[in-house]
């Protein structure tokens, strides 16, 4: 297996797993929330030490490229609490968008050793724009609460 981590200079991510920043867009658009760059985009990588992503949203689109590795399965949580899951593999979907407002964590599956993936964010990443689900998230969606837990932070 390739050591993506450091063949990629990746570095620890607040979600969990690994980052590196590989785009920002020159261009700026307005939002409500202020200039942001028109796109930014980034490498992420799970692995057994780091093997998953926990629950978060942004207010721009993310999509997600399945670049290596795999199954990594997305759990998704749309504005109404309708639950999704969708699975990033070789043999099966190898992208995903998850819209602006939608919660959203991963994991390894399947025996997976790693998943690399490639995240395009579109109005580009703003830290302001972004947040991590807490209990409260919990209490909104008491039905989910079981099958979120586990992405929430303690």
């Amino acid at each position: 297996m390739r050591d993506w981590q450091s063949e990629l200079d990746l570095e620890p991510h607040g979600e969990g797993g690994w980052f590196r920043r590989l785009y920002t867009s020159p261009h700026e658009v307005s939002t409500p929330h202020g200039p942001r760059p028109a796109a930014t985009s980034i490498h992420y990588l799970l692995d057994e030490r780091q093997p998953r992503g926990l629950l978060h949203r942004n207010r721009s689109d993310i999509l997600h490229f399945l670049i290596d590795g795999g199954p990594l399965e997305y759990v998704t949580v749309d504005p109404a609490g309708a639950l999704h899951r969708t699975l990033l593999s070789p043999d099966a979907e190898r992208h995903l968008l998850v819209p602006g407002g939608h919660w959203k964590a991963s994991r390894l599956t399947g025996g997976a050793r790693h998943g690399l993936v490639a995240e395009v964010v579109t109005p580009g990443f703003d830290y302001a724009d972004h947040e991590f689900a807490t209990d409260a998230v919990l209490r909104e969606f008491p039905e989910l609460a079981q099958e979120l837990r586990e992405f929430v932070r303690r």
